[in-house]
């Protein structure tokens, strides 16, 4: 009866943590309630001089290689980057323009990159999720056929149902977890935008 009683507590339980469904259809794996735009367009962050011709030349000075991954970095302060945007692009109109396209060309392309790979991780945990998912509704299953068998073994029941509870509850906390995950795209984001806008006032 306590494994009856258990199985069924659980399940409803899980049947709430797993009933959630993508937000966009078109991205089934996308567990996040933000909409999931796949890249960044420069247009969307950047209004200064066109970056159309700077290609990877960015990554071939090494110079400014080095100081986009400090200031694409999460951990150089925001402040920081910013102080360091404006000590850098110095000098005539033409030499700060070729700076700031550099610079930003570098940041576009490594934070857009970062980006990518995050939400690519994020959608590989979503599956992993919905692999454990299947898993415990399998688990459920048996313990509902263990429980309606004639005769059935109450050391089984109680056995799947404290599987059933110790893997929902695992499933519980790693979905607990994808809230913060969320934030990540979008904390990159919004530093590329504060970057980018620093660059643009360099220049003013």
């Amino acid at each position: 009866m306590r494994g009856r009683a258990l199985a069924i507590a659980v399940a409803l339980n899980f049947a709430v943590l797993a009933g959630a469904r993508a937000a966009d259809p078109r991205y089934p794996d996308w567990p996040c309630n933000q909409i999931k735009v796949p890249e960044i367009s420069v247009a969307a962050v950047w209004a200064g001089p066109p970056i159309d011709e700077v290609g990877d030349a960015w990554e071939k000075d090494p110079a400014i290689r080095d100081l986009v991954a400090k200031l694409a970095a999460r951990r150089t302060p925001l402040e920081d980057a910013e102080k360091t945007i404006a000590d850098t692009i110095t000098g005539r109109p033409a030499e700060r323009q070729q700076k700031a396209k550099l610079i930003f060309a570098g940041l576009f392309q490594t934070l857009n990159r970062e980006r990518g790979e995050v939400m690519n991780g994020i959608e590989r945990f979503s599956r992993k999720q919905k692999e454990f998912a299947n898993q415990i509704r399998s688990t459920i299953f048996q313990l509902r056929e263990q429980q309606d068998a004639p005769g059935h073994d109450e050391r089984k029941v109680n056995e799947l149902a404290g599987r059933v509870e110790w893997d929902t509850r695992i499933f519980d906390e790693r979905q607990k977890t994808i809230g913060y995950v969320c934030e990540v795209p979008v904390l990159i984001e919004q530093r590329l935008f504060a970057l980018a806008r620093a660059i643009q006032q360099s220049l003013e």
